[in-house]
């Protein structure tokens, strides 16, 4: 097989979450550890990085990554789903793993896969170890895909364990109360390995502490304990953060590429995982976090968080998909200044459709579409739904044709924001 037909091998034979859901779900880690240990467990021959959470596990990966290759470590990074290729999920040092590596790994333990038949990502896990040890990087940054506890990725044992924070998402797997989501969450958790924190409250915290406590864990870090934001200023689409350590007495300042307010709140998770990484001797100090800030998607090819991708009129990607995600958009929206809003909506059916509909403003003009995946809501019942909540507008094929109608009807000051799916962000042609 060459490349197209081996991507398209994975697509199809294997269940992958991102088409059919749940149903793609493996509830144990029994074939990703056969398959690891097919390959050798490549995943005890690197040092690694865990990160768990609801929202914000993607741009704390992404940012963490920036930071070690700015220390001048080869940095794998792991990540999903992907927007245009694959290969997005696997990268060293912003680089995507090389064609032929996937197709070789394929041919490889392909025999394997016909007899237990493993998930998607599974395999794309085995094969994102197998690729960072093949290649000898300094450590790897592994972002869970969902959950934590049962999730194909916890067959490490890492130097740091991360968990960003705990919201509403994935309810149907992962439980129906924060308690019950931050237990899967704690799952990454590993005996005698110290853990950072993000956002908390009193009920996860309680479930933090518990898990901890039962398997011996390292010492947990709570971010927002750490340091706190004292200012930060949003202009022209860049972020800029003044932030005060509550254990050095100091103050700094830093700039980052990724200009989303919500990013303020991920900074915090980031500067006390790499305070933690400093510790154990990892060149983490505050002058490479900020050398590495500015430049996290350049570095990483991060993409679709606030992400502009034209000017006048301004046209933003946001992969924002759940109640906390879309509350921190809208958030965002009410900073950045524009004469008309439109959305580009779609959503997937197993999202809290209502509920994320119910956040959005109803002054926008709306252009519902629907991804290419079978999980997607279809446009019509979207446009039903969303006209409960005074949400008006017309349906769409797909996001680029919503797009155009948007970019045909838009004056050069008003905003264009396409959200609702991270397929969707996926599909819009750049």
């Amino acid at each position: 097989m060459n490349y197209p037909e081996t991507v398209d091998y994975l697509f199809h034979k294997l269940p992958m979450f991102s088409t059919i859901g749940a149903a793609a779900y493996k509830k144990d880690l029994t074939n990703t550890l056969r398959l690891c240990e097919a390959l050798g467990n490549p995943q005890d021959q690197c040092k690694t990085i865990h990160i768990a959470g609801t929202n914000g596990k993607g741009s704390t990966s992404h940012m963490l990554a920036a930071i070690l290759q700015t220390a001048g470590y080869k940095t794998g990074l792991y990540t999903s789903p992907h927007l245009k290729d694959f290969r997005e999920r696997i990268k060293i040092n912003g680089e995507w793993c090389d064609e032929r590596f996937v197709v070789e790994f394929t041919e490889r333990i392909r025999p394997l896969i016909e007899e237990i038949e493993p998930s998607f990502f599974e395999i794309t896990v085995a094969m994102a170890f197998d690729y960072f040890a093949k290649q000898k990087v300094d450590i790897a940054v592994i972002e869970v895909g969902l959950g934590g506890r049962l999730d194909s990725t916890n067959i490490i044992t890492p130097e740091l364990s991360i968990i960003t924070n705990i919201g509403w998402d994935h309810m149907n797997i992962l439980g129906d109360t924060l308690e019950k989501i931050a237990f899967e969450k704690a799952g990454i958790m590993k005996k005698g390995i110290p853990v950072v924190i993000g956002e908390v409250f009193a009920e996860s915290k309680d479930v933090f502490e518990t898990n901890a406590a039962d398997i011996a864990a390292g010492q947990i870090s709570y971010a927002q304990e750490k340091r706190y934001t004292v200012g930060w200023e949003y202009t022209h689409h860049h972020l800029s953060v003044e932030v005060d350590d509550t254990t050095t007495d100091s103050h700094h300042r830093f700039e980052l590429d990724l200009p989303g307010i919500y990013q303020t709140k991920n900074l915090l998770t980031v500067l006390e995982a790499a305070h933690q990484l400093q510790l154990q001797g990892w060149r983490t100090d505050t002058e490479t976090v900020q050398k590495a800030l500015p430049h996290v998607k350049r570095l990483t090819g991060l993409h679709g968080r606030w992400e502009i991708i034209q000017q006048q009129p301004a046209v933003i990607l946001d992969v924002a998909h759940n109640i906390d995600g879309i509350t921190q958009v809208v958030k965002q929206l009410e900073l950045t200044d524009h004469h008309h809003l439109h959305i580009i909506l779609g959503m997937v059916k197993d999202k809290e459709i209502d509920s994320v509909l119910s956040l959005l403003p109803q002054q926008a003009t709306y252009y519902f579409t629907r991804a290419g995946i079978p999980r997607a809501l279809d446009a019509e019942s979207l446009q039903e739904k969303a006209a409960a909540h005074q949400l008006q507008g017309k349906t769409f094929t797909d996001v680029n044709t919503a797009l155009n109608e948007a970019l045909s009807h838009a004056h050069a000051d008003d905003l264009i924001l396409v959200c609702g799916s991270v397929f969707l962000v996926g599909e819009v042609n750049l």
